[in-house]
Parts: structure tokens; sequence; C-alpha cells
């Protein structure tokens, strides 16, 4: 069972809403139902705050091997400034090619766009 079942599960057998969980971690509900579907990491501070709000030891609703990291060999996307959701994903070098060229063009276009103003200013 994966993690977020056996949070979703002991929660709903506890008769605990999402609601009141949220609470426990001092969020929002709909970002703690990102946090129970997975789509954003639950910290250290968090399993605890869960696991004392459903009334069982921290290890019964976390494993250690809930861990993501964010992984990809563009150097584009290695300055860690998206790995606020230490989330993993799984982007193909040719979508990250197709979005490096269109950056490239719109730089391009950027630049043109500066000079066809310099020149209507002068």
């Amino acid at each position: 069972m994966m993690i977020q079942e056996k949070l979703r599960n002991l929660r709903k057998q506890k008769g605990m809403s999402q609601e009141k969980m949220a609470k426990a971690i001092s969020t929002d509900p709909s970002n703690y139902s990102r946090k129970e579907r997975g789509e954003v990491r639950i910290h250290d501070d968090e399993w605890q705050k869960l696991a004392d709000a459903l009334e069982v030891p921290v290890e019964e609703i976390k494993e250690e091997k809930d861990l993501r990291i964010v992984h990809n060999d563009n150097s584009t996307f290695n300055d860690n400034s998206g790995n606020y959701y230490n989330q993993h994903f799984n982007i193909p070098n040719s979508i990250v090619e197709n979005l490096q060229d269109y950056i490239s063009l719109l730089k391009k276009e950027i630049h043109e766009l500066k000079e066809e103003i310099k020149i209507l200013k002068s």
C-alpha cells in the first residue's frame, strides 16, 4: 500500500476530515489534499503532527523510503530553485531541448524588439 493510501485510510478510519488534518499541520485543505495524494512532500515535522492528530506512532504512517528528489540532467534545471516540493519529475530530454529552443527564440525576439524600440525612440 502506498504511503498516501495509508495516511488517507487511517484518517478516514479515525473519522478525521482533510480540513482538520490541514489545521494540524497549519496549512490549507487544498495543500493538505495534495500532500495526501503524494503531489507535495510532507516534511518530517508535519509527519509528527499528523501522527499526533491521528494518535498513532509516526512510523505507522511514514516510511523512510517516502523521499522524492527532482532529477534532471539538464543544467537549466539544476539550480534547485524549483525543488521546494521535492517531487520526482521524469522530463524527456526532447521536451527539455524543445523548451530551450523556444526560450532561445524568445530571447532573440526580445533583443530584436529592444533594438526596434531604440530606433523608434531616436
